[in-house]
Order: C-alpha cells, then structure tokens, then sequence
C-alpha cells in the first residue's frame, strides 16, 4: 500500500470522543460494508475529523486482500494486517517508511479485505493550529499526500480498530448536503460492479460519474510496486491539495 511525505512529529493532545462527535452524523458501518472500489469515490468530499482537525478528502486509493498483490492482506491475516478482515468502518493505520503514519478505512464483509487509504486532502477545522505547527507549507499542502494527512491529523497506530462510525475519537461523515450524500446501503454502483472493468487498465484517468459527477477521476495507484496497471486512485479533479503523484516511484 502506498506511502506518504516525511514531516515533522504529530499535533500534540489526544482527542476524546466529544471532541470528534462534532459536525454532521458519521457514516454508519453499512455505508463502509461494501467493496473498497464502491466506497473509496462515495469518500472524496467527505471530512474525516480527530479531535479539533477535520479534513476534506480529496484523493484515495482502494486495495483489495488476497487478490491484491499491493495490499497488506494479501498474504492473509497477518498480526499487521488482520484489522483489513473487518468489521468495516475501522480504522487501519500503518506506519509507512519507519516515520508518517498512514489512515485507512477498512471495507466490506468481515473475513473479506479491503481497505481505502486516504491520500490527501484540505483542512477544514483547525488550520491555524496546523499552520502554526508547519508555518513554511502552504495551505494546500498541509494534508496533500497519506503521509502529511495522518500527521495534521495526528493519527498512530493506537488508533487501529477503532471504529470511524460513532462514539470515538476518529470519525468520517458527509461534507454533502443531505439530498447529494450517498445512501450508505445502496449496492455498489455498476461502474465498479465487474471487477474485471478496473483490472484491465480502461478507463484510466476518466471521469467517474457519481455525486460529484465530473469532478471525480481515477487512475493508477501510486506508490508501490505491484498490483500499478490497476486504476483503483481515485481524485478530485482540480482540487490543489491532491498530490502530485508519480507511478511507481515510491517504495511500497
């Protein structure tokens, strides 16, 4: 699974669930059981929230298990990779290259991994205090790219297995007006129904129809080594804090 930036140490002061619960409702678990291709567009625009930081996702990427020959779970349930069996809705944070630590969002039925990794994204609540932190990056890239938007989040791997749905200090919920959010138990659109569709390489760079309707493209996941002709990364068009990814040039 991919990698993300160097950068300095966490925010400081873990965030208690009051903290968290703020904003919108968070998605429930069944809008998350669902395969990581469905759920990862269904994310980009939604705020994920630790504490007084909330940040707008803006770039994802989807992995798979067994299946997956980039994923964490493809040798199976491994201590590091069990939480990617589910329950989904939980979080999974790894730490990428021995120092940033990377959030994801475990999917689909229990026993079956798969996981969304968020990549980067624009901070929406408590950006003085992370600006203070890192004077010398722009606004744009305070959070632009998996490792820098784990650290303005202050994410570790404490957090594993914590649920995002509710009642802890993690959460992820609609930025979208009620009348444009995805229905959490809708089946999985027909754009990712076939697996096979993504897998063959078509489509790469295209514009994905949904909610955001032209604004969101996918292509290749950046970042690792195997599993690159699969265009499972999926973006806001036009949105400046979504990382200036090169394929393959980065250590899995």
């Amino acid at each position: 699974m991919g990698g993300g930036l160097t950068g300095s140490p966490e925010l400081p002061g873990p965030p208690g669930p009051a903290a968290a619960a703020a904003g919108p409702a968070p998605y429930p678990a069944a809008f998350f059981d669902r395969p990581a291709l469905a759920v990862a567009p269904d994310l980009l625009g939604a705020t994920v929230r630790h504490g007084p930081v909330a940040v707008r996702i803006t770039e994802v990427e989807a992995y798979g298990g067994l299946d997956d020959p980039a994923s964490h779970a493809f040798r199976g349930p491994t201590p590091r990779a069990a939480v990617m069996f589910g329950p989904p809705g939980r979080a999974y944070v790894y730490l990428s290259y021995g120092v940033h630590w990377c959030l994801n969002i475990v999917c689909g039925p229990a026993g079956e991994a798969s996981a969304v990794l968020l990549r980067a994204g624009e901070v929406m609540a408590g950006r003085e205090a992370v600006q203070a932190h890192w004077p010398t990056l722009a606004a744009r890239d305070l959070a632009r790219g998996p490792g820098r938007l784990g650290r303005v989040l202050g994410v570790a791997s404490s957090l594993t297995g914590t649920p995002m749905t509710g009642g802890g200090p993690l959460v992820v919920h609609p930025s979208l007006p009620a009348s444009d959010r995805p229905a959490p138990d809708r089946p999985a659109p027909d754009r990712f129904a076939a697996a096979g569709e993504l897998r063959d390489g078509q489509g790469v760079d295209g514009a994905v129809p949904g909610a955001l309707g032209e604004r969101v493209h996918r292509g290749p996941r950046v970042g690792i080594r195997a599993g690159t002709e699969r265009p499972w990364r999926f973006w806001l068009a036009g949105e400046p804090s979504v990382s200036a990814a090169r394929t393959g040039r980065r250590r899995r």
